[in-house]
């Protein structure tokens, strides 16, 4: 590296951590005054968010990848006996969420269940200048494709925080069932069809999560649906009946909010920050998180301590992060570098992506997915990226849990599905799977890479994580947009 290059890197390192202090202080600032200081409190205790309640005896499942999570998400409104209520970032008339021959449209699945219930279609009206997709032109026509000559009601909210979104994506149907998670209805951006089996033979692979929820939690749910709905379409619907117990598992619903947004919400709603930071300060064994983007200061700050601090020496960090993030690359390499450092040599951090192979054809994986597992003690899926936007900004709905079987469960699926190999290969340590499977396969797969030879897995090293160039941008750009 050329003198010149490591001065450029040092003075964007030493003015992106000056940068990152003044938006962490605005954050501390923002949160204290509107009553949520205790979010950044050091010492306090537990797993769950204080401000949120605590759910017992719900059915949990956790569905990965699209095939699997659209399919069941079609059959539910396809049974639905009383309403269906989606709240999402954008969807499409002519999407399927299912490529079987003769599959309906999402538009048409939607008039079909509007003949004998009541379907209410919550979507974000777009940026108000045309700076990114979907545009408010896109987004009216949509709201025309779902609603010219059905039943379908189609409410656009366009409350959303100054250069922010409405992200959430749930559905309820009959305030029985909920899902919560990542899945958009949509193509726009990407393909959101895709199976655990990652098949190289398209442009785009696109790993994503969705949990389906049963009992007592889905009320708190279809009670944040009614909320935005009532404020924005102006109908008055009736709040939902609290389901019967379904199952055996603890659920908390966490939000983010941002505040002046909605009336009944005025200070807003930053559980979803409360219960990430909350969960990574009580790590003691290992953190595993699949997210699009990892440029939130205040999650880097507690993984850095953890990392320069360990509480075990068998302590380990595995990310899953895309390859090349639609946005907020370089940010979140910023932030990589800080961890790396951190680290130090000691191969705690492990910072891996996804491609699909097959032979000498191959198509990036697109990780699209918003997950945490902590100590397979709590884990968390919904539609919250580690970033600014999502931990402050944007609407976001997320499930966490406490429940140990399902999260065990849930880690040794997806770690099946990343590392290829079947679940009784990794029913051993986490930490002794991480160090003598993920580390050695993402290293052998980069190095293939690095030689310019067939890649023969799907896991790898996410490249350019030790660059800390680019480590201003994330916190100047939170710091300008975050108002």
């Amino acid at each position: 590296m050329s003198l010149l290059r490591k001065l450029i890197d040092k003075v964007d390192e030493r003015l992106g951590d000056g940068v990152e202090h003044l938006l962490c202080a605005h954050h501390q600032r923002r949160l204290r005054r509107l009553g949520w200081s205790e979010v950044f409190a050091a010492g306090a205790r537990g797993r769950f968010s204080e401000r949120a309640p605590v759910r017992s005896g719900n059915r949990i499942e956790v569905l990965i990848d699209g095939e699997e999570a659209l399919a069941g998400m079609q059959a539910a409104i396809e049974q639905a006996r009383s309403h269906v209520h989606i709240a999402n970032w954008h969807a499409s008339p002519d999407f399927r969420l299912t490529r079987t021959p003769g599959a309906s449209t999402l538009g048409g699945l939607l008039a079909s269940a509007a003949e004998r219930v009541d379907v209410r279609l919550l979507l974000w009206a777009g940026p108000p200048m045309p700076m990114f997709e979907p545009t408010r032109k896109q987004v009216r026509e949509v709201h025309e494709g779902f609603t010219r000559g059905t039943a379908v009601r189609c409410v656009l909210d366009a409350r959303e925080r100054t250069l922010h979104c409405h992200h959430e994506k749930i559905i309820v149907v009959d305030d029985s069932t909920a899902f919560v998670g990542g899945l958009d209805f949509t193509a726009l951006q990407g393909d959101r069809h895709d199976s655990s089996e990652h098949p190289a033979d398209r442009p785009i692979g696109w790993h994503d999560l969705a949990v389906r929820v049963e009992g007592p939690v889905v009320a708190d749910v279809a009670e944040h649906f009614r909320r935005r709905w009532t404020e924005v379409a102006g109908e008055d619907l009736p709040a939902p009946n609290r389901s019967c117990p379904a199952g055996t598992s603890t659920a908390q619903l966490l939000r983010t909010i941002p505040d002046k947004t909605y009336d009944f919400a005025p200070r807003g709603d930053f559980t979803v920050l409360d219960g990430y930071l909350r969960a990574l300060r009580s790590a003691r064994r290992f953190v595993y998180l699949e997210n699009q983007f990892l440029w939130s200061p205040e999650i880097a700050e507690v993984l850095l301590a953890k990392l320069c601090d360990p509480p075990d020496d068998r302590f380990r960090v595995v990310l899953l992060l895309p390859r090349k993030p639609s946005n907020g690359a370089d940010t979140t390499r910023g932030q990589l570098g800080r961890l790396l450092d951190a680290d130090d040599g000691n191969h705690r951090l492990l910072a891996t992506t996804l491609t699909a192979h097959d032979g000498e054809q191959s198509a990036p994986v697109y990780v699209h997915a918003k997950l945490a597992i902590v100590d397979d003690e709590w884990m968390t899926i919904g539609s919250a990226n580690l970033n600014e936007h999502s931990l402050f900004n944007d609407t976001e709905v997320n499930i966490a849990t406490d429940d140990a079987d399902l999260i065990r469960a849930t880690r040794l699926r997806l770690w099946s599905e990343h590392l290829q190999r079947p679940e009784r290969d990794l029913a051993a340590d986490p930490v002794d799977v991480i160090d003598h499977l993920w580390r050695p396969t993402a290293t052998e797969q980069a190095d293939r890479e690095t030689r310019d030879l067939t890649r023969t897995h799907r896991l790898t090293l996410l490249p350019g994580v030790s660059r800390r160039a680019g480590r201003l941008q994330g916190p100047l750009r939170g710091l300008l947009v975050d108002g």
